[in-house]
């Protein structure tokens, strides 16, 4: 008899945590079921054990405007992929553009450039000086050959062997190296090479 009211007295206590509904429908009627209300109804939970009371709607709506904040953000991260992805193919385009001027320049004067006076930096295998100014690649292919041109026209440098990005750069303030096949040697900063 006892496991018989044991058993009967599981039920109700599992019966009686379910919940109930209380719905209100459009008209101002309320019930109160067993089950959640019918769409469109205000749909309140209320747990028999604590007397709480979850506005179900609202929970609903809260979810619902999660879901939106998150689909949003999302949305706003490809977004920024997008663009970012796009800078970087337009500074690898401008990079490129600037490469092929250099090349065009040195084949067009042998006389005065190296076969190997600018070479192309290639971003996939930058060094790791040119890695950290990356960014600003396609200035960068540009100033070399100003440099080089630069060198030129001091009159002490008749034919450059190179150009390089120096080690002595900083994040504002570029230095490239220009060796001449005279051993000369000469330093210009980007503020020189902009202002001439």
């Amino acid at each position: 008899m006892r496991f018989a009211l044991l058993i009967l007295g599981c039920f109700f206590s599992a019966h009686a945590t379910a919940g109930i509904y209380k719905c209100t429908d459009s008209e101002g009627n309320t019930k109160y079921l067993s089950k959640p209300c019918a769409v469109g109804d205000k749909n309140i939970q209320i747990n028999l054990k604590t007397g709480a009371t979850t506005d179900l709607n609202k929970k609903q709506s809260e979810e619902e405007l999660k879901q939106k904040e998150e689909q949003a953000k999302t949305e706003q991260q490809k977004l920024e992929e997008q663009a970012q992805q796009q800078r970087q193919e337009k500074l690898l385009n401008d990079a490129n553009q600037e490469s092929a001027k250099n090349q065009f320049v040195i084949k067009n004067n042998p006389d005065k450039y190296s076969a190997y006076a600018i070479p192309p930096y290639v971003p996939d295998n930058l060094s790791a000086l040119v890695k950290t100014y990356q960014d600003r690649l396609s200035d960068i292919e540009r100033m070399r050959r100003q440099a080089a041109e630069k060198a030129l026209n001091s009159g002490q440098c008749a034919r450059v062997e190179s150009s390089e990005l120096n080690i002595k750069s900083k994040k504002n303030t570029l230095v490239f190296l220009v060796d001449c096949s005279s051993g000369k040697h000469f330093y210009f900063t980007e503020l020189e090479l902009t202002t001439s």
